[in-house]
């Protein structure tokens, strides 16, 4: 049975509900419209009774990040006050959530669609896929929670590096990695994400607290804490004025360091 959501749509089967981002026109960037279409849909989730939860986008990509066009018009709000109103509270209701999560990555995760990929407890990439951390591109910091996910994963040093110098990650090194559960051809994605899904579903109710076992709350929200704040003083600097009107303008950014 499917329901549809603005930008969102869920699909159930038995106990196992799948949620898509869907909206084409930006690759499923996330706009206020986004994240309520996806809260929306995980309110249905949570009421329903299922036993996991599969994340994924529609068309080209499974997420370009934040909304460029909606963060330029919300400046004024400060980038970390944004952060903390609309995206933080997405990511703590993923967080506990009381079911695993596999995470479908179909194509791009860029910025803040990277951290939600790496909400997933399992995460399955098509070889199309690839992760960007693409912040400081534009003069801001990683946030969506990736300074403290993704040093887990990766190890600290694979973490800064992609931090740092902003360089596309294919599926096939996020491997290597060890960013990702597994890779798989882009026309097996939904079947090989379905089937991990489904081992979950039919396991005990203790694997809804393993996966909160693996869960350092405490350090994630102050590290949550942590980017707001470097976010916000990002989110002043002349370097990211720059860096949001050369994104705008499709050029590179000319930064002052300033």
């Amino acid at each position: 049975m499917r329901h549809t959501f603005e930008r969102a749509f869920l699909d159930t089967c038995g106990g196992i509900a799948v949620v898509t981002l869907n909206h084409d026109a930006t690759i499923n960037a996330l706009s206020t419209a986004m994240v309520e279409s996806l809260n929306a849909a995980l309110d249905m989730v949570e009421r329903g009774g299922f036993r996991a939860l599969v994340l994924t986008g529609a068309g080209r990509g499974f997420c370009s990040g934040a909304d460029m066009n909606e963060l330029a018009a919300r400046r004024k709000e400060g980038a970390g006050n944004v952060l903390e109103k609309v995206f933080h509270p997405l990511l703590r209701r993923l967080r506990d959530l009381p079911m695993p999560i596999v995470t479908a990555v179909n194509g791009p995760a860029v910025g803040f669609g990277m951290s939600l990929a790496l909400m997933g407890d399992l995460i399955v990439a098509s070889r199309t896929a690839s992760f960007l951390l693409s912040f400081t591109r534009i003069g801001l910091v990683p946030d969506g929670g990736v300074t403290f996910l993704l040093p887990r994963l990766v190890g600290l040093a694979r973490a800064r590096e992609m931090a740092l110098l902003a360089d596309r990650l294919t599926a096939d090194r996020a491997l290597d990695w060890g960013l990702v559960t597994c890779v798989v051809d882009h026309s097996q994605l939904m079947d090989e994400a379905s089937g991990l899904a489904r081992r979950l579903a039919d396991g005990p109710s203790a694997l809804a607290l393993t996966r909160q076992l693996f869960w350092d709350a405490g350090a994630f929200e102050a590290q949550l804490a942590r980017e707001a704040g470097a976010q916000q003083q990002a989110g002043a600097t002349d370097d990211f004025t720059e860096g949001l009107a050369a994104f705008q303008d499709r050029r590179v950014p000319r930064f002052s360091g300033k």
